[in-house]
Formats: C-alpha cells, sequence, structure tokens
C-alpha cells in the first residue's frame, strides 16, 4: 500500500484536469483550509458518497501509564469521527475482493507448483 501525499494529489487533478498545478494547489488547499475552520466550529460535513466528518466530544477518562502503571487523568476532547460513504465504501469492498482473489489465485499457483 503506497502513501499518496497533497503534491501527488495535486499533480493528478492538474493533469485529469488541464488545469495549472498552482491553480489546482490554491483549490486544494482553500478546500483543506475551509474543511478545518467548519470542523473548528463544530460543524458536520458531509460530502455524498464519499462520507461524513462530524466533531465528536469525548470524555474525561482515567488511564494507566503503561511503564509506570500509575493512574493518569485524562481531560475531555474533542475528536474527528469520519463515517465512510456509500461509494467509498463499494469501491473500499471491491477492491478487497479484488484482492482475495489475487491472493487465492497466487496460493493456488503455488500448491501446483510444489
Amino acid at each position: 500500500m503506497a502513501t499518496v501525499t497533497k503534491k501527488e494529489l495535486i499533480d493528478q487533478i492538474a493533469d485529469a484536469t488541464g488545469q495549472k498545478r498552482v491553480v489546482v494547489k490554491n483549490i486544494v488547499q482553500a478546500f483543506l483550509d475551509n474543511i478545518i475552520v467548519e470542523m473548528g466550529r463544530g460543524n458536520r460535513l458531509e460530502f455524498r458518497d464519499f462520507g461524513v466528518f462530524e466533531v465528536k466530544q469525548r470524555r474525561a477518562r482515567k488511564a494507566q501509564n503503561p511503564k509506570t502503571l500509575e493512574e493518569v487523568w485524562v481531560p475531555p476532547k474533542r475528536t474527528v469521527k469520519f463515517k465512510v460513504g456509500r461509494l467509498m465504501k463499494q469501491t473500499l469492498s471491491d477492491a478487497d475482493a479484488a484482492e482475495a482473489d489475487a491472493s487465492a489465485l497466487t496460493f493456488g499457483n503455488d500448491d501446483a507448483a510444489g
């Protein structure tokens, strides 16, 4: 599994749309900045077929330092929850099925050779 950076994503979008990379970079950065602002306001962001970003409040809790076994108080905090959308879920499950089929074929070939 590879990591795709923001720069690589910008390059892909620029190539697909024929736009200059600097224009795409500004649009992508503005999009990401706006997501951060809206999440900071506590708003829910919904992108059909992609997914939903929501701010959730985590309650305060007691935890334990694994090294010293000392109890530590963890204060409440806000965190982001992402729920996968329909199209992404379908794409991921199709990719899992294709990967499982490829693994079965690989095992089948290895068994036949051995």
